[in-house]
């Protein structure tokens, strides 16, 4: 009787000990997949993508339960992967997203925040050919990519400035080394001067540079932006809002760490000259956020001026409403 006892208390203990076992393994929280999403750059890792490279390293996204990929376009482009549900986030531009908006196939696609605040872009040239504002390109030889938006652009500052547009010797040509270019027979390059701007300083060249939002405020339009498709947004709104965050908390890394956060993207992308990225990285601490104090912020008076002035110059077919093409409502408070 005793050992029948026993027997019996051992195979009661081993029930209780299995059915422990089943109900931790029940209780324990199971460990979700992080959620993929590929992150498409617009062209070969630079200081305009920072952010997204630090969020990557310092493990901001992996905090958000988010497995970024991050890869370079493809050569039609990275909005119509987005369009397409290929990619969830792209980077783009203002201009980019109107032409896709308002084309006889639009594409779905709208701008959830701005990298940089301001348009840095403008004209630059050696101080020898004395070109010190847009009138100063009659004359002079400048290598343009001959797109519609660039030339309007052009002619807009040139002729508010009293200079006539019909006398810049255009010549095409797609510059790949400003600083060779500039030592060349062209005598102004369209840069940005957060790059391209920032490597002829560091290479002793003496330059001229005036930017197209001193010369005219509608030309302030955001560029370099975030893009997704609405649909993606309309289905995947948590994610997105997870996504941005963990990318704002990136370029504010950038904005207090540039030194740092250079020595990052250098590490995903070894190609890029330490020097220029440091550089580079310090020049757009400050035009991140700038003046604002959420990052990606999109100001709709200034995205709406340029819509508008981009159909008054028939540089797209169709009138864009009013805050079409951007909303802010994904990213961080």
């Amino acid at each position: 009787m005793k050992k029948r006892f026993i027997a019996f208390m051992v195979i009661v203990s081993m029930v209780l000990g299995l059915a422990g076992c089943a109900q931790n393994t029940t209780n324990k929280p199971t460990q979700q997949a992080p959620e993929k999403i590929t992150f498409v750059l617009d062209w070969t890792p630079n200081t305009n993508h920072t952010g997204v490279y630090v969020a990557q390293e310092l493990g901001y996204f992996k905090d958000a339960g988010l497995e970024v990929e991050i890869i370079q376009p493809p050569e039609g482009g990275a909005l119509p992967l987005v369009a397409a549900g290929k990619a969830e986030f792209s980077v783009s531009f203002q201009e980019e997203i109107a032409a896709a908006i308002t084309s006889d196939s639009p594409l779905d696609v709208v701008a959830v925040g701005t990298i940089l605040q301001h348009n840095t872009s403008g004209i630059i040239s050696l101080k020898k050919d004395n070109i010190l504002s847009p009138k100063d390109m009659e004359n002079k030889v400048y290598a343009t990519w001959d797109t519609p938006i660039e030339k309007a652009i052009l002619k807009q500052v040139i002729t508010k400035d009293g200079g006539n547009y019909d006398n810049v010797k255009m010549i095409p040509s797609t510059v790949t080394d400003v600083i060779s270019a500039l030592q060349s027979d062209v005598d102004a390059v369209w840069i940005y001067y957060g790059w391209d701007g920032v490597a002829t300083k560091l290479k002793g060249l003496d330059t001229n540079f005036f930017a197209f939002k001193d010369m005219e405020p509608v030309l302030d339009f955001y560029t370099p932006v975030i893009a997704a498709s609405q649909t993606y947004l309309n289905e995947n709104g948590d994610t997105t809002k997870k996504f941005l965050a963990a990318v704002a908390k990136g370029y504010e890394y950038a904005i207090k760490n540039p030194e740092e956060a250079a020595k990052i993207l250098v590490k995903h992308a070894p190609e890029v000259d330490i020097g220029l990225a440091t550089t580079s990285q310090k020049y757009l601490a400050d035009q991140y956020k700038a003046e604002v104090e959420q990052w990606g912020y999109i100001d709709q008076t200034r995205w709406d001026n340029f819509y508008r002035w981009m159909y008054e110059n028939k540089l797209i077919s169709k009138e864009i409403e009013a805050g079409k093409g951007f909303i802010n409502s994904y990213l961080p408070k």
